[in-house]
């Protein structure tokens, strides 16, 4: 007997080739069946789900839920389960001196699964700005932390804005890819200085080092530091990194996303990979609420459902290392699933510039 049917759903999994009317059976956590009609007498509770549509469970590569410890933390669950998202990375807002309330505090006190990166500084986003000074970084100390929590770390965080870049300059990103090599995690990089006062060309000499596997997150950012030139064009390292295995995450958030460096870099055909919210409190009083937000502005810049969804859960799965169990429907794998319901009309969304 199955824990769970949801009966008569259209489900929408790119990874796997399903796109159709199916049943899925859950059975201890697990995908039993997925087929076009189970009986509903074979499962102890049925949820019918007709026209809605069922994807595998929507992963958030980029948000801030480290909620008591950081100002701008959220709880999991508010951008989590209670928003159809099943995974929330969360994109370094712990440091090691404080990266120990997640284990204990933040983890089991919700219901969406949530990986952590670590960042390199030792406070995380405690407090804003995060590095002031060069003994904002402790790289022994954040080795020993990446390795007390392996297995729960996902890689380490480091911040491309000022005043680090002013008071460390390149040495900030190389002790962070440092910490992620020696640590056996990948990095993610936050790309767009807020501040706009550092060398927009850093971007050039950042992406060089980005390896398969590491993570450039904010890529439609108008911000100083973005992927585009004075001329609108992509900096050819970008293609390097894309070519390397690099993933890249749009990474809303409340402060790097435009429409209009959006649409340049899709026209230039260098397309992202993920899509995510840089979900955070003061982000919720703006321009960021919720994932399936997010995918309604990549349906209206032109991606298609299959495009968005394989954005939402297969690439973010494989950027974390976690497409072994996330990702994608199958009999045999973690059942996390998500319902969605695709409403057509004339919705109008804004970047963080106010443009439509």
């Amino acid at each position: 007997m199955h824990d769970l049917l949801l009966k008569g759903g259209t489900v929408v999994d790119p990874s796997t080739g399903l796109d159709g009317i199916f049943d899925i059976a859950v059975e201890s956590g697990v995908i039993a069946r997925i087929a076009p009609d189970i009986p509903g007498a074979e499962a102890t509770r049925t949820i019918a789900v007709a026209g809605k549509v069922v994807t595998p469970g929507l992963i958030d590569l980029h948000a801030h839920v480290f909620e008591g410890f950081t100002r701008n933390g959220v709880h999991p669950d508010l951008g989590g389960v209670h928003a159809g998202v099943t995974t929330i990375v969360d994109a370094g807002s712990a440091g090691a001196a404080t990266f120990g309330g997640f284990p204990r505090h933040i983890i089991p006190r919700c219901h969406t699964e949530v990986i952590p990166f670590l960042h390199i500084c030792q406070t995380g986003l405690a407090t804003l700005p995060d590095i002031i000074a060069e003994s904002s970084i402790d790289l022994d100390d954040t080795l020993r932390v990446a390795d007390q929590y392996k297995g729960l770390i996902c890689g380490i965080k480091a911040r491309m804005v000022s005043p680090a870049l002013e008071i460390m300059g390149m040495e900030m990103p190389r002790l962070a890819k440092r910490a992620a090599r020696e640590s056996g995690t990948k990095l993610m990089v936050h790309i767009g200085d807020t501040e706009k006062r550092y060398d927009p060309a850093v971007i050039r000499a950042l992406l060089p080092l980005l390896d398969e596997g590491d993570i450039l997150t904010h890529y439609f950012t108008a911000n100083p530091g973005g992927v585009l030139d004075a001329n609108g064009k992509l900096v050819p390292e970008a293609r390097e990194a894309a070519d390397r295995g690099v993933w890249f995450d749009t990474a809303h958030g409340r402060m790097n996303f435009s429409f209009e460096v959006g649409r340049r870099i899709i026209d230039q055909g260098l397309l992202p990979h993920c899509i995510s919210t840089d979900l955070t409190v003061p982000g919720r009083l703006r321009t960021v609420h919720s994932m399936t937000e997010m995918m309604t502005r990549f349906l209206g810049l032109g991606f298609t459902l299959a495009q968005v969804v394989t954005m939402c859960t297969a690439n973010p799965a494989k950027a974390i290392g976690a497409a072994h169990r996330l990702g994608s429907l199958g009999a045999g794998r973690q059942a996390d699933i998500s319902v969605l319901e695709l409403r057509e009309g004339d919705w109008v969304v804004h970047d963080v510039l106010g443009a439509r």
